[in-house]
């Protein structure tokens, strides 16, 4: 970066998450949005002009901003990472539902670029996750159950967060390796489960909760977020820490603690 305010551009603007990054980054000092896009026509978010994301290629070549912040779909975010592989522009994703395939295309873009790609961007949901590594190990033999809720409109089930606290848990817990979503009729517990459950309703903005149960107790560990600015704070975050680095793939950990990338 040169020293001056961090330049930003956003895609899926007109979207919750979009409309909360170009929110938090006109209220921060010393962050600018100079690109803003939609796949669909969208008013001006927070002041901020929304053009056609079919523009974003000439866009970024024009203003040339410090890094992209994205939170789309997953066919969406790898045609983005490919432009910002193209403009040479650091990527910051918060996308979820990615297949294995479009995985390696974003991994193909930080060859280029430096790209940063997080489930979740919330601080508290960074140590969650730590906390609930450390507990597993802790606790061998103990059951585990999680629990996630959002909102009645996200499309993907388990959230992006819920998967990685379960690759958590199961990077610490070798006798864990098969996840039952649900349970119906008859349905005891058995060897190796990890249960997952996943509740859609109202407006929730985003709470998981992690179980461990064994020897007669129990341990919860739960974050419930707010509302989206957390994750749009985080990602802002995210961009200022990303922005100048080399060509690569990082994680939210990397902000938080560069001596700890496990997030």
């Amino acid at each position: 970066m040169s020293g001056g305010p961090l330049t930003v551009a956003v895609t899926g603007a007109g979207g919750r998450m979009g409309r909360e990054v170009i929110s938090a980054a006109v209220d921060r000092e010393g962050v600018a949005v100079e690109v803003a896009v939609n796949r669909t026509p969208t008013d001006p978010v927070a002041g901020v002009a929304v053009e056609d994301a079919d523009r974003l290629d000439e866009l970024l070549a024009a203003a040339e901003p410090d890094a992209l912040v994205d939170f789309t779909g997953p066919e969406s975010a790898v045609a983005y990472a490919e432009a910002c592989a193209d403009a040479g522009v650091p990527m910051v994703t918060g996308t979820t539902g990615f297949a294995d395939a479009q995985l390696d295309s974003l991994r193909a873009a930080s060859e280029s670029v430096p790209v940063l790609k997080a489930s979740n961007f919330a601080r508290g949901v960074a140590a969650l996750r730590r906390a609930v590594r450390e507990a597993a190990a802790a606790l061998p033999g103990y059951d585990v159950e999680l629990t996630e809720t959002h909102h009645n409109a996200k499309r993907d089930a388990p959230s992006g967060t819920a998967k990685s606290i379960l690759d958590d848990v199961e990077s610490v817990r070798d006798d864990l390796d098969r996840r039952v979503h649900g349970r119906e009729g008859d349905a005891p517990r058995e060897e190796g489960e990890i249960g997952v459950h996943a509740r859609r309703a109202g407006d929730v903005t985003g709470a998981h909760e992690v179980l461990l149960a064994g020897n007669r107790e129990t341990l919860e560990l739960t974050h419930r977020a707010g509302d989206r600015g957390v994750f749009a704070e985080g990602a802002l975050d995210a961009a200022d820490w990303l922005a100048g680095r080399d060509p690569g793939w990082y994680g939210f950990g990397d902000v938080l603690d560069a001596g700890d990338a496990g997030v």
